[in-house]
């Protein structure tokens, strides 16, 4: 029996492979302009082969950054942003904390020397 951690770590590492090939990042957009497109509608605005769009979509939703609908014989493919979300939650806002920490401390730390230095301005008079 695996650690469920393993399994989070197992999909967020589908998640970048997903998203280190500019093709796919393409068809992403493509999908975030447009929700809901068939493959037919996906493959009009790349340079590629139906079969070449077909693996990538196969690997964006084994990494779940797709989500696949059938209305009829149609398979429509609609964008999941949740593992996106998930990544930005791990990997960015975490960091983006500490900057604007930073940034705060400094703000307060010039505004206390502000403040000091009327003090020692209106003593002086």
């Amino acid at each position: 029996m695996q650690p469920v951690g393993c399994i989070l770590w197992r999909q967020m590492d589908a998640v970048f492979k997903a998203l280190a090939d500019r093709s796919r990042r393409k068809l992403l957009d493509q999908l975030h302009r447009s929700n809901g497109q068939t493959l037919t509608e996906l493959c009009k605005d790349l340079d590629m082969t139906r079969q070449a769009v077909t693996k990538h979509l196969a690997l964006l939703e084994a990494a779940n950054l797709v989500a696949v609908v059938w209305r009829g014989r149609e398979k429509l493919h609609y964008l999941n942003p949740v593992p996106l979300h998930e990544i930005s939650g791990r990997w960015i806002d975490k960091y983006e904390r500490h900057r604007l920490q930073a940034l705060s401390d400094l703000k307060k730390g010039l505004e206390e020397n502000k403040q000091t230095r009327r003090t020692l301005w209106k003593n002086r008079s």
